[in-house]
């Protein structure tokens, strides 16, 4: 519990902007977009710089489709972050399963004893679930093996990444934006910017096919639900509801489930796509796993999930980087 706390203070720490002369520092001088590269492949993840701002997070009690997790709605003051212009897809995320460039000194030891715990145990079943891998988010993974695939990046490139809060997720989705979808109310729009139930076919589709949001961020509604770092709770709003904006809110982990997704997926219908709706992980994700005891890594039918990163303008000390990467799985049960 206490690792878990010293993480919440990671986060707010590396979320929170510097006060110059009583002004907030909007971001660094260097707050741009840009390329990341693996080291030792061709491979590329976009990042796209997101201003810090208020917004309300959540949605109005008038809001089509609305449900009680969602609200009531708070002020939110979000810092400045990058977060990744796509779903992170298979050939990214394979890498990170099947290393083949020149590992690092730290992934060297790692390797020398595969434990289930500290290094990626390859695929049990088809994790594609038949739907392919060519320009696809990658899915199944569980929240665990997401976080440290945001470890084994910083291990790679010496950037630290993470996965986005639900209120960071919920900025970048709308965009600055206060409508029910980040394009309007109505989701007749919907077929334009996201693949869902109505045009999926049931399947998940390469990234960036449709169009995006005003800030650049491509399937932020549809194809993959994305896991956010928080724990998911439906009464976190009403907890967490202040008069003043709140700084960075955050519900740090302490429980195996639930986990916060966003975004809704290609399996669900429109109204799950709002930009406030919440969704969450649960046991029955696992329950088809032949693994005893069941795997840290991989959820064996979990085809609506998938994850993308986060990096903060401001990063936090390499001893607290450390400590957010480390943080050993809880139990399966």
């Amino acid at each position: 519990m206490d690792m878990r706390l010293t993480v919440l203070r990671i986060l707010i720490r590396c979320a929170l902007p510097v006060l110059v002369s009583g002004q907030l520092m909007a971001q660094p001088a260097d707050f741009s977009d840009y390329q990341q590269p693996l080291p030792g492949s061709e491979l590329l993840i976009d990042m796209v710089a997101i201003q810090g701002g208020v917004f309300s997070m959540g949605s109005p009690e008038s809001e089509k489709g609305r449900r009680a997790d969602e609200g009531p709605q708070m002020d939110v003051r979000i810092a400045p972050f990058w977060i990744g212009k796509y779903e992170i897809p298979w050939d990214v995320y394979e890498y990170f399963i099947y290393e083949s460039g020149d590992p690092t000194t730290e992934q060297a030891r790692a390797s020398a004893d595969v434990d289930g715990i500290t290094r990626p145990t390859p695929p049990y079943l088809d994790m594609t679930m038949g739907m392919g891998k060519e320009g696809k988010p990658a899915i199944a993974m569980t929240h665990y093996n997401a976080i440290q695939f945001c470890r084994w990046l910083y291990t790679r490139t010496g950037v630290f990444y993470r996965l986005p809060t639900e209120a960071e997720w919920e900025y970048a989705c709308r965009a600055g934006s206060q409508t029910a979808y980040f394009f309007g109310d109505n989701a007749d729009g919907l077929d334009d910017y996201a693949w869902y139930s109505g045009n999926s076919g049931g399947k998940t589709h390469p990234i960036g096919t449709k169009k995006p949001n005003e800030w650049g961020l491509y399937d932020m509604l549809g194809n993959v639900c994305e896991w956010t770092f928080d724990q998911y709770a439906a009464d976190t709003y009403k907890k967490l509801k202040k008069d003043k904006p709140l700084e960075n809110p955050v519900n740090p982990p302490t429980e195996l489930y639930p986990h916060a997704v966003r975004g809704g997926s290609f399996q669900d219908e429109a109204g799950n796509l709002r930009s406030a709706a919440r969704a969450h992980s649960d046991p029955s994700w696992k329950e088809l796993d032949p693994q005893t005891p069941k795997s840290n890594w991989w959820f064996p039918f979990t085809p609506f999930v998938g994850l993308r990163i986060v990096r903060p303008a401001i990063p936090p000390s390499a001893e607290e980087i450390q400590a957010y990467y480390t943080i050993e799985p809880i139990p399966e049960y």
